[in-house]
């Protein structure tokens, strides 16, 4: 049998990351699998949009964030496994937990805490015959880069929260910013939508995309966009530069379906959970966008919660007798050596500065 864990983390993104710190926080010995071949969950979706409500935080990149959190997620030296989808979870008499991957490999762990988001995320494809051809060229399910759209004119589908948000971002730098949605109102947040009115941005409501025309001499790229307003029964082309559809995501919860414990769920995507991240089956614990609880925050913040509750409940199930949370950090005795080097290199970058 392989190594057993004394917590398998599930999903690398947010949730994930947090957990395995604060395993290691707690000296649990920890193992992190990630379906992706890279750590960061979501947050590669949108790699240059600013998040403004991580507590502490002024601004950042979800690309300047997802390295933060990375680093801070692997401290303790987590083992880390990518490239692996979990299909299933079993369990033995003895009540060690087994991970079943598609692999074939097996994972063992006295503990489990489910991070998996929304589930195995991918974009919802342009449900049109041939879109796939202009994938490579100028037709996108993401915004990679801000700069690759200055000076452009842009086409947006959708509209949800990334749509608005990708054309507010957008309209700071393109030359002009079209978002187009099927129906007739925006489904974002107040703000956003406020900010939408306001950012220079052409709004087409009841309009869909219901062609693609390749460019002059450039078969590969999209060079108009043809649309169709259902409310007028109107027809119309666009010159654009680039295309952006932001038509959500497809979730895989195979795992939540196929596994040999019977979890129980709140909705089709969410766990039922305790606001302490417990689930139905003892020591399978949940954190972040899977969970559903009275109370729960969908937010990146929020998730740091719900790790820290996961983790402290996995201790508690592992080790009746320890304590109920961790010591904080600035006191722990884990970080007095790391203390002690942080503050040696922050008193000589002062210097330097001096």
């Amino acid at each position: 049998m392989s190594e057993l864990f004394d917590v398998t983390i599930i999903g690398g993104g947010p949730a994930g990351l947090y957990s395995a710190f604060y395993s290691g926080l707690r000296e649990m010995r920890a193992k992190i699998i990630e379906v992706q071949p890279h750590l960061g969950g979501k947050l590669h979706v949108y790699p240059e949009k600013v998040i403004w409500d991580v507590g502490g935080l002024p601004p950042t990149t979800g690309e300047q964030l997802m390295e933060q959190l990375i680093r801070q997620g692997t401290v303790f030296d987590p083992a880390i496994v990518l490239n692996e989808k979990v299909t299933s979870i079993s369990r033995r008499d003895d009540g060690t937990f087994v991970l079943h991957a598609a692999s074939g490999r097996l994972h063992y762990s006295k503990t489990v805490i489910l991070a998996v988001g929304g589930g195995i995320i991918r974009s919802l494809k342009l449900q049109l015959e041939g879109a796939e051809q202009y994938e490579a060229a100028n037709l996108h399910y993401t915004v990679k880069s801000v700069a690759r759209f200055r000076d452009k004119v842009v086409l947006i589908s959708g509209g949800g929260n990334s749509a608005i948000d990708w054309a507010n971002e957008l309209s700071l730098v393109a030359r002009k910013v079209y978002l187009t949605y099927r129906k007739e109102e925006l489904k974002g947040y107040e703000a956003s939508v406020a900010q939408l009115r306001q950012s220079g941005a052409e709004v087409l409501l009841n309009t869909e995309i219901a062609g693609l025309v390749p460019a002059f001499g450039e078969p590969a790229r999209i060079g108009k966009v043809q649309l169709r307003n259902h409310e007028e029964g109107t027809a119309a082309e666009l010159e654009v530069d680039e295309v952006v559809v932001c038509h959500g995501y497809e979730r895989n919860n195979d795992i939540l379906q196929n596994s040999g414990v019977r979890i129980e769920m709140a909705n089709e995507y969410c766990v039922k959970t305790t606001p302490k991240g417990e689930t139905n089956v003892p020591g399978l614990f949940a954190a972040g966008d899977i969970v559903s609880y009275e109370g729960k925050v969908y937010l990146i913040a929020g998730c740091f919660h719900d790790a820290a509750n996961a983790v402290n409940m996995a201790k508690r199930y592992i080790s009746p007798e320890a304590e109920a949370w961790g010591m904080v950090s600035s006191h722990n005795e884990l970080f007095r050596e790391r203390n002690k080097e942080w503050k040696k290199q922050h008193l000589a970058a002062i210097e330097q500065v001096q």
